[in-house]
């Protein structure tokens, strides 16, 4: 099991949390996997959250398929017996979020989600609406974290979120991007706003976060989700062409879902990968790099090295 001491600057803000969490984090019984999921907590309260999340952009945008719909909801079901808890959605992501809301109901609400959603609306006085919109979709009291999304009129969105959170109505505020885009406005938005959560775009091969959003997020107390870990599938059908390295043993990796992820939730900065799948076979393969040993920075760098020559 990892020791949430190493990865957190603020675990002391959790201590009272603890006990709560360790039971969140733990497997459902009736799983082979031994202990207990690998946690890091979120600086701004302490809290701890399963390194590996389910996001939903594209794989849950099924519209009213009635089967396709079940599908999405064993992926769910799968996920949370696993540990998980961190779901990730959008207003842009088509049907996702009505997907999302038919799976919860058909798990009877596991307690354990963390709800995560975003704002996507140019007009700044139509994103309450859109919120509100939003949470009926997902059927959830209130999220947990809403993140305004790409940045889109960004300053206005982030004025609702701090409100709501003041108001109990939030718990986490957040902005996100991805593929590297606008990482310099980012960059101004975390060093100037109170933001709990950035979500940005990194694994094994793009490692732009590394030079400076990620040390700054460590600075300044942000959690980080770390979005688009398999590229969106094409990084892990090249790397799956290939056998999975002997080494990748050493750190409990037993497929190269495994090891790309671990290799990204393993940077201390990095709270959650948000891998999105159809598939229960791949979200029990994914939430696999949620056990066992993380790599050290040897094995870090080994693995960018090995995949870099693939």
């Amino acid at each position: 099991m990892q020791d949430f001491s190493t990865l957190s600057r603020r675990t002391l803000i959790g201590c009272m949390t603890a006990a709560g969490a360790a039971a969140v984090l733990r497997p459902a019984i009736g799983l082979s996997r031994p202990g207990t999921a690998i946690g890091k907590r979120i600086p701004s309260s302490g809290e701890a959250l399963p390194a590996v999340g389910l996001g939903s952009w594209i794989t849950f945008n099924v519209g009213d398929d009635g089967e396709a719909r079940a599908s999405c909801a064993e992926v769910m079901r799968n996920f949370f017996e696993a540990g998980g808890r961190l779901i990730d959605s959008s207003p842009m992501y088509g049907s996702s979020q009505a997907v999302i809301g038919y799976g919860l109901a058909r798990l009877d609400r596991p307690p354990g989600l963390f709800s995560a959603d975003k704002v996507w609306i140019s007009s700044g006085s139509r994103g309450p609406d859109q919120i509100e919109r939003s949470r009926r979709l997902w059927d959830v009291p209130r999220f947990d974290l809403l993140q305004v999304h790409n940045l889109l009129s960004w300053e206005e969105h982030l004025e609702t979120l701090f409100a709501m959170k003041a108001a109990g109505r939030l718990r986490y505020v957040g902005i996100t991007t991805s593929e590297g885009r606008r990482h310099r406005e980012v960059e101004q938005i975390m060093r100037s706003r109170p933001l709990d959560f950035v979500q940005v775009t990194y694994n094994v091969l793009d490692r732009e976060v590394e030079e400076r959003i990620l040390p700054l997020a460590r600075e300044r107390g942000i959690a980080v989700i770390a979005n688009r870990p398999f590229r969106e599938g094409p990084l892990i059908r090249r790397v799956k062409k290939h056998p999975l390295p002997a080494w990748a043993a050493e750190i409990d990796c037993a497929n190269w879902a495994q090891l790309l992820l671990k290799f990204i939730v393993s940077h201390p900065a990095v709270t959650c990968a948000i891998p999105a799948t159809t598939s229960v076979a791949h979200v029990r393969e994914n939430m696999g790099a949620a056990y066992g040993r993380l790599p050290d920075e040897a094995i870090r760098r080994r693995t960018v090295a090995h995949v870099e020559g693939l």
